[in-house]
């Protein structure tokens, strides 16, 4: 029997665990954030500030302007550095308020997305054009009817909007509601309603055409017989 002790082998030591990347969060693309960081671009202001002036300045006409969605969004670009918190307020007893100002990262990317934003038509799929693509399951007399429907209150909101705007110009007191340094209420501020206004006048007017066109027959309406039955 040998007196040689045995080899000792080294211990193999467990190899240290790396940690996971950390996933970068998106970069919120939605009309949402892009009013936050115009708003943020004008002054800083806290979330709820935002979203009081969103309201009185009419933005959810373009934005959907949800409180949850609001303070996410905010969370998400102060996450990828392009808003940061400048301090935070407290008023009485209410809870403390942080105030966001846009950062240079922030102002750089809001300018080449206004660029793309203005400058790049983008497919924007909306409901109605979906529903044209299938009208034909509606039948003609019950296709004619909708159509005259959809005719009536376009025009009915058409009417609404330019008496709006001629009541708040004619009756001021939105001195408070504009940016800072104006005094008057500039076309420009409002060119948005003025663009959704004229796609509305737009639709009216082919609206209009294409009852005209099913009812005196100039647009024919395919016969496409009755539908097949499914056997239960």
């Amino acid at each position: 029997m040998s007196d040689q002790s045995p080899i000792e082998r080294p211990i193999a030591l467990p190899r240290p665990v790396r940690a996971a990347p950390r996933r970068q969060r998106a970069i919120p693309r939605t009309p949402l954030a892009l009013a936050v960081m115009n708003l943020l671009h004008e002054r800083s202001m806290h979330p709820y500030e935002m979203k009081v002036l969103m309201l009185q300045r009419g933005h959810e006409r373009a934005v959907r302007l949800k409180e949850a969605s609001l303070y996410d969004t905010v969370e998400r670009l102060a996450a990828v550095g392009f808003i940061a918190p400048v301090e935070v307020t407290r008023e009485g007893r209410r809870p403390e308020r942080t105030v966001y100002g846009i950062t240079q990262a922030g102002r750089d990317d809001l300018l080449i997305w206004m660029q793309q934003l203005i400058s790049e038509p983008s497919p924007e799929y909306p409901n109605f054009a979906a529903a044209l693509m299938f009208i034909l399951g509606l039948g003609k007399d019950v296709a004619i009817a909708s159509l005259t429907r959809r005719l009536a209150m376009l025009e009915a909101e058409i009417s609404r909007i330019d008496a709006f705007q001629r009541a708040l110009i004619e009756a001021g007191g939105y001195e408070d509601l504009l940016p800072p340094g104006m005094t008057e209420f500039p076309r420009l501020l409002g060119i948005e309603e003025e663009y959704a206004q004229a796609m509305r006048r737009a639709e009216l007017v082919w609206v209009r055409q294409v009852i005209g066109e099913l009812r005196d027959g100039s647009l024919p309406w395919p016969d496409l017989g009755e539908p097949a039955e499914i056997d239960q």
